[in-house]
């Protein structure tokens, strides 16, 4: 059987690659309003220091606060977050609460400003000490200084994928999500 390949284009190059799990980005105003944004790219990019690279669209409210504010937690959703995940990459929070509209908890962090979101499993509380411009994005590089799972799902090397709270959540663009071994469709 000959293999043929056809053209894709450009504008949806990215998505042969985009398939790393899907994050829950927080991050905060001056005036202490948090804002949430989901992200799929997303990157650990050191082990020494530990650093891990966001990018996001220049147009979006989240680029702005982070800019301004230099903190940032990468939280790490589950499938069963998955209407959150699409609402809070849907719309803008410059004018809505998306914590209170998702009915996500947002909770403390041990050391940056920015919350952590208590119903996700996993958290990077992060510092910025890097900012790239990147097209219509931008890439952040965080410093992570703190780094939390929910106890018993993650053994310190990976998360244990034989729990179903360690299903997480993978984007394929447009409404196609997935999680191991199942496609999910959130139109």
């Amino acid at each position: 059987m000959e293999l043929i390949k056809e053209e894709i284009p450009l504008t949806r190059a990215n998505r042969l690659i985009n398939s790393g799990s899907v994050i829950l980005v927080t991050s905060i105003s001056k005036e202490e309003r948090p804002n949430i944004i989901t992200l799929a790219w997303q990157m650990p990019v050191s082990h020494n220091p530990p650093l891990s690279a966001i990018s996001i669209a220049k147009s979006h409210f989240s680029c702005q606060l982070i800019e301004t504010t230099k903190e940032f937690v990468i939280n790490v959703p589950n499938v069963f977050l998955l209407k959150q995940v699409k609402f809070c990459g849907s719309v803008s929070g410059k004018n809505i609460d998306k914590f209170k509209e998702s009915s996500l908890t947002p909770i403390p962090a041990k050391v940056v400003k920015p919350p952590l979101i208590k119903e996700c499993i996993g958290h990077l509380e992060c510092k910025v000490v890097d900012i790239y411009p990147a097209g219509d994005h931008t890439i952040f590089i965080g410093n992570v200084v703190v780094a939390s799972a929910n106890k018993g799902l993650f053994d310190g090397a990976c998360w244990d994928l034989n729990k179903e709270e360690t299903s997480l959540i993978y984007h394929f663009g447009g409404t196609l999500f997935a999680t191991i071994g199942k496609v999910l469709d959130q139109q």
